[in-house]
Protein backbone atom coordinates (compact mmCIF):
# COMPACT_ATOMS: atom_id res chain seq x y z
CA UNK A 1 0.00 0.00 0.00
CA UNK A 2 1.69 3.08 -0.97
CA UNK A 3 1.24 6.17 2.05
CA UNK A 4 0.83 9.76 0.72
CA UNK A 5 0.94 12.73 3.68
CA UNK A 6 -1.02 15.49 3.40
CA UNK A 7 0.34 17.96 6.02
CA UNK A 8 -1.73 20.89 5.32
CA UNK A 9 -4.66 18.71 6.46
CA UNK A 10 -3.04 18.84 10.20
CA UNK A 11 -3.49 22.50 10.31
CA UNK A 12 -6.81 22.55 9.28
CA UNK A 13 -7.87 19.90 11.55
CA UNK A 14 -6.46 21.66 15.11
CA UNK A 15 -7.66 24.95 14.28
CA UNK A 16 -10.71 27.00 14.64
CA UNK A 17 -12.35 27.25 11.47
CA UNK A 18 -13.28 30.67 10.35
CA UNK A 19 -16.92 32.21 10.05
CA UNK A 20 -18.09 29.61 12.63
CA UNK A 21 -19.51 30.21 16.12
CA UNK A 22 -18.34 29.64 19.15
CA UNK A 23 -19.51 26.37 20.66
CA UNK A 24 -20.36 22.85 19.52
CA UNK A 25 -21.62 22.89 15.91
CA UNK A 26 -24.31 20.09 17.04
CA UNK A 27 -25.58 21.50 19.79
CA UNK A 28 -26.08 25.15 18.23
CA UNK A 29 -27.66 22.97 15.44
CA UNK A 30 -30.08 21.20 18.21
CA UNK A 31 -31.31 24.40 18.92
CA UNK A 32 -31.44 26.88 16.04
CA UNK A 33 -33.66 28.31 14.14
CA UNK A 34 -31.73 28.91 10.74
CA UNK A 35 -31.62 25.37 9.57
CA UNK A 36 -29.63 26.31 6.51
CA UNK A 37 -27.35 28.69 8.24
CA UNK A 38 -26.61 25.57 10.65
CA UNK A 39 -26.65 23.27 7.25
CA UNK A 40 -29.01 21.35 9.39
CA UNK A 41 -31.48 18.92 7.39
CA UNK A 42 -32.85 16.69 9.78
CA UNK A 43 -33.49 17.81 13.67
CA UNK A 44 -35.22 14.86 15.34
CA UNK A 45 -35.95 14.03 19.38
CA UNK A 46 -33.01 11.92 19.44
CA UNK A 47 -30.59 12.77 16.24
CA UNK A 48 -30.25 15.31 13.81
CA UNK A 49 -28.13 15.07 9.91
CA UNK A 50 -26.12 18.14 8.96
CA UNK A 51 -24.39 18.89 5.72
CA UNK A 52 -20.51 18.73 6.74
CA UNK A 53 -19.30 22.37 5.77
CA UNK A 54 -16.13 21.17 4.94
CA UNK A 55 -17.09 17.96 2.40
CA UNK A 56 -14.81 15.35 1.27
CA UNK A 57 -17.55 15.10 -1.45
CA UNK A 58 -21.17 16.27 -2.73
CA UNK A 59 -23.49 14.75 -0.49
CA UNK A 60 -20.92 14.75 3.24
CA UNK A 61 -23.13 14.21 5.89
CA UNK A 62 -22.81 13.87 9.35
CA UNK A 63 -25.09 12.47 12.10
CA UNK A 64 -24.90 12.69 15.67
CA UNK A 65 -27.02 12.69 18.56
CA UNK A 66 -29.02 15.70 20.16
CA UNK A 67 -27.18 14.91 23.19
CA UNK A 68 -23.55 16.09 23.95
CA UNK A 69 -22.04 13.20 24.41
CA UNK A 70 -18.14 12.31 23.52
CA UNK A 71 -18.25 8.67 23.43
CA UNK A 72 -21.02 6.15 22.27
CA UNK A 73 -20.78 4.23 26.01
CA UNK A 74 -22.01 8.11 27.30
CA UNK A 75 -25.42 7.63 25.02
CA UNK A 76 -28.91 5.36 26.01
CA UNK A 77 -29.62 2.88 23.83
CA UNK A 78 -32.92 5.01 22.36
CA UNK A 79 -30.39 7.69 21.27
CA UNK A 80 -28.08 4.82 19.49
CA UNK A 81 -30.96 3.26 17.77
CA UNK A 82 -32.23 6.57 16.07
CA UNK A 83 -28.09 7.12 15.36
CA UNK A 84 -28.04 3.94 13.42
CA UNK A 85 -31.03 4.21 12.21
CA UNK A 86 -30.81 7.70 10.65
CA UNK A 87 -27.59 7.07 9.33
CA UNK A 88 -29.08 4.16 7.67
CA UNK A 89 -31.81 6.38 6.30
CA UNK A 90 -29.29 9.35 5.36
CA UNK A 91 -27.26 6.23 3.20
CA UNK A 92 -30.76 5.50 1.52
CA UNK A 93 -31.45 9.20 1.05
CA UNK A 94 -28.02 9.35 -0.79
CA UNK A 95 -28.20 6.93 -2.57
CA UNK A 96 -31.57 8.09 -4.34
CA UNK A 97 -30.19 11.14 -4.80
CA UNK A 98 -26.79 11.18 -5.97
CA UNK A 99 -26.54 7.58 -6.73
CA UNK A 100 -22.88 7.04 -5.99
CA UNK A 101 -20.50 3.97 -6.73
CA UNK A 102 -20.07 3.61 -2.69
CA UNK A 103 -19.97 4.83 0.16
CA UNK A 104 -17.57 5.77 3.36
CA UNK A 105 -18.86 5.55 7.07
CA UNK A 106 -17.30 5.97 10.24
CA UNK A 107 -16.59 7.68 13.11
CA UNK A 108 -13.38 9.49 14.89
CA UNK A 109 -13.50 9.99 18.65
CA UNK A 110 -11.12 11.78 20.08
CA UNK A 111 -8.82 14.79 18.03
CA UNK A 112 -5.62 12.44 18.22
CA UNK A 113 -7.76 10.29 15.72
CA UNK A 114 -9.05 13.09 13.28
CA UNK A 115 -12.45 14.54 15.34
CA UNK A 116 -13.17 17.88 14.43
CA UNK A 117 -15.20 18.17 16.77
CA UNK A 118 -13.99 15.96 19.83
CA UNK A 119 -16.85 16.66 22.23
CA UNK A 120 -19.65 15.67 20.79
CA UNK A 121 -19.74 12.07 18.50
CA UNK A 122 -21.14 12.32 15.00
CA UNK A 123 -21.01 9.77 12.05
CA UNK A 124 -19.30 10.64 8.86
CA UNK A 125 -21.20 9.44 5.60
CA UNK A 126 -19.68 10.11 2.39
CA UNK A 127 -21.33 9.04 -0.78
CA UNK A 128 -18.08 8.28 -3.23
CA UNK A 129 -17.69 7.93 -7.15
CA UNK A 130 -15.55 5.95 -9.07
CA UNK A 131 -12.57 8.92 -10.19
CA UNK A 132 -14.08 11.44 -7.23
CA UNK A 133 -10.58 12.07 -6.40
CA UNK A 134 -7.55 12.91 -8.81
CA UNK A 135 -4.26 14.91 -8.57
CA UNK A 136 -5.32 18.56 -7.32
CA UNK A 137 -6.29 17.37 -3.83
CA UNK A 138 -2.12 16.20 -3.65
CA UNK A 139 -0.41 18.29 -6.17
CA UNK A 140 -3.00 21.81 -5.65
CA UNK A 141 -3.85 21.35 -2.10
CA UNK A 142 -7.67 21.37 -3.95
CA UNK A 143 -10.66 19.44 -3.05
CA UNK A 144 -12.67 19.58 -6.07
CA UNK A 145 -16.14 19.35 -4.86
CA UNK A 146 -18.76 20.62 -8.01
CA UNK A 147 -21.86 21.19 -6.16
CA UNK A 148 -22.65 24.38 -3.78
CA UNK A 149 -23.68 23.25 -0.22
CA UNK A 150 -27.13 25.31 -0.63
CA UNK A 151 -28.09 23.23 -4.06
CA UNK A 152 -26.95 19.79 -2.09
CA UNK A 153 -29.11 21.52 1.13
CA UNK A 154 -32.04 21.83 -1.41
CA UNK A 155 -31.95 18.45 -2.83
CA UNK A 156 -31.60 16.28 0.31
CA UNK A 157 -34.08 18.58 3.07
CA UNK A 158 -37.56 17.58 1.07
CA UNK A 159 -36.42 13.65 1.11
CA UNK A 160 -35.48 13.87 5.14
CA UNK A 161 -38.67 16.40 5.60
CA UNK A 162 -41.09 13.20 4.74
CA UNK A 163 -39.20 11.62 8.49
CA UNK A 164 -41.27 12.14 11.38
CA UNK A 165 -39.53 14.42 14.44
CA UNK A 166 -40.10 11.40 16.63
CA UNK A 167 -37.99 9.20 14.48
CA UNK A 168 -36.24 6.66 16.57
CA UNK A 169 -35.21 3.75 14.23
CA UNK A 170 -37.66 1.86 15.61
Amino acid sequence: MEVLFTPWRFSYLTSPKSGQPPGCIFCIAATADDDRETLTIFRGERALVMLNKYPYTNGHLMVAPVAHHALLTESDDAALRALIRLTAEAQRVLSDVYRPDGFNVGMNFGQIAGAGVADHYHMHIVPRWAGDSNFMTVTARTRLVPEDLGATFDKLRPHFAKLPRDFNGE
